[in-house]
């Protein structure tokens, strides 16, 4: 069983071990959890996955490899940016999803690195071994940069720089009017939605805290080219806090409104860039996406190559 140990960081109020592991640690997804057999320890003592996490407890995680019926590997096509015996990078197409889940049991991210790696064991390029572990989330309409690794070790050297938020994530997003400001920084915590468990939203003195900065890049004044960086991962991060500005994302279902020039454009966001140390490296290696043919048929549309 792999394992795996932390101190419990970066909490502003108790937390559900399944809940942290899932959505601060991004280990496991909660379904993940269960099929896999998880088991924990805090504080040296056995713990159920319903126990709440404090600030500063210790962790220590146990889990069953996945078996290869609970996930179906699936010859999907894949944009691979960068590939060696310990990670895979990928520039995810808008529509995929990263993980199984409920109404999305085939055709994610998952399935189709399940296939890559059986398909490169036989060749001998990679020793047998349990399926990929992807170490960071992109939302399903949100298209770009995404890692992930072939090996738990990897796995474990590769979501540490995320947890301590080393990382350097940059995303492009077209969005609705055109910001004061040339640049700036969104710090407003974020909470799930009390009244939809599927989206999120800001709160005040409560929540996870959440930065992100932007910068303007171009305005048609009725739409704006930005890059962000997100300095926290939290779900939905981006697109909360622009539409805090009063900039949402040009096509967003959940938090934006139907555009009356581009009423079927599709979420523009972009994860443009990732700047990440890899196994065996000192120094950080910088992995970039091209804008997608959706932005680029937007700037022709609005008036800018």
């Amino acid at each position: 069983m792999p394992a795996y140990s932390c101190t419990a960081g970066d909490l502003s109020r108790e937390l559900r071990l399944d809940r942290y592991i899932a959505e601060n640690l991004k280990l496991l997804s909660r379904s993940q959890i269960k099929a896999r057999r998880l088991e924990a320890r805090i504080n040296g003592k056995k713990a159920k996955i319903s126990r709440p996490v404090r600030q500063g407890d210790l962790l220590e995680l146990f889990w069953d490899d996945q078996a290869e019926e609970d996930l179906v590997p699936e010859d999907l096509p894949l944009d691979i940016l960068y590939e060696d015996s310990r990670v895979v990078v990928v520039n995810k197409a808008q529509g995929m999803v990263v993980h199984p889940g409920a109404g999305n049991p085939r055709g994610t991210l998952a399935n189709a690195l399940l296939y890559r790696r059986q398909k490169i064991e036989t060749l001998g390029f990679l020793s047998p071994g349990p399926r990929t572990g992807i170490v960071h989330r992109l939302d399903k309409d949100t298209s770009g940069v995404i890692i992930a690794a072939w090996d738990d070790e990897a796995l474990e050297f590769l979501a540490a720089q995320f947890r301590k938020r080393t990382v350097k994530k940059v995303y492009a997003a077209i969005v609705r009017g055109s910001p004061r400001e040339s640049s700036g920084l969104v710090e407003s915590p974020i909470i799930r939605d009390p009244r939809d468990r599927k989206k999120f939203a800001l709160a005040r003195d409560r929540g996870k805290s959440a930065l992100t900065y932007f910068r303007l890049i171009h305005s048609w004044g009725s739409h704006s080219l930005l890059l962000v960086r997100p300095k926290t991962g939290r779900t939905h991060q981006i697109r909360l806090h622009l539409r805090s500005l009063g900039h949402p994302i040009l096509g967003d279902p959940l938090y934006g409104a139907a555009d009356p020039r581009f009423p079927r454009a599709s979420l523009m966001l972009h994860a443009k860039s990732l700047s990440i140390v890899l196994p065996g490296r000192g120094e950080k290696s910088l992995f970039k996406s091209p804008l997608p043919s959706r932005f680029r048929e937007l700037f022709s549309s609005l008036g800018k190559r």
